[in-house]
């Protein structure tokens, strides 16, 4: 299943950490091995990717999206 989220970029976590998506509506998801563009705090971007359901992380912060695309707005 392909989404579309609007949100901002933060670092999530101890340690190395990781890089998560949190939606305009307040859900955040766990970015799979995002671009090193979108591995920085960012105010505001919209991302299309997968939910990868069957993918399971240390962090177990939200659901897995694998980015696709992404646009920095």
């Amino acid at each position: 299943m392909s989404i579309t989220v609007t949100g901002k970029i933060e670092k999530k976590g101890f340690g190395f950490g990781t890089w998560a998506l949190v939606a305009d509506d307040g859900k955040t998801y766990e970015l799979k091995d995002p671009p090193q563009e979108l591995c920085q705090s960012l105010p505001q971007v919209q991302v299309e990717g997968k939910i990868r359901e069957d993918v399971m992380t240390i962090a177990m912060i939200g659901p897995v999206l694998e980015v696709k695309s992404y646009q920095i707005l």
